[in-house]
């Protein structure tokens, strides 16, 4: 099976300025475990995760006043939509992580989530 297989093609893409609240709200509304962070000015993709909020809130931060921009990882691994998921898998594992941004020709195609390729392999086992 292929990224393409199990990423999620709707994504929810953000700006830098939001809020965390905001984007904890739009996270929750659209029922996925990370935002793309798209800053125009210049700095590019970013990802901010359910994890990015949790770490924010137990700091003691302010989600009212924090801003996505700074609490996202800007250093992201981009999988391609041929990847296996094993390859998707082992990135994200020798990474630390547990969201790849899926990109093709240069723009977002999905995410997938580590959930994702978890549920791909069951249901390959399962059909075999």
């Amino acid at each position: 099976m292929r990224v393409s297989d199990g990423m999620s093609a709707l994504v929810l893409i953000i700006g830098p300025g939001h809020t965390l609240r905001q984007a904890a709200r739009l996270m929750a509304g659209r029922g996925c475990g990370a935002a793309v962070v798209l800053d125009t000015d210049g700095a590019g993709y970013g990802i901010l995760t359910e994890r990015d909020l949790l770490l924010a809130l137990a700091a003691g931060k302010d989600p009212d006043v924090e801003i996505a921009a700074d609490h996202l990882t800007r250093d992201l691994v981009f999988a391609d939509p041929e990847w296996s998921l094993d390859t998707a898998a082992d990135a994200m594992l020798r990474g630390g992580f547990r969201h790849l941004v899926v990109t093709e020709g240069g723009t977002v195609a999905g995410v997938l989530s580590m959930r994702d390729v978890v549920r791909c392999w069951n249901q390959q086992r399962v059909s075999a």
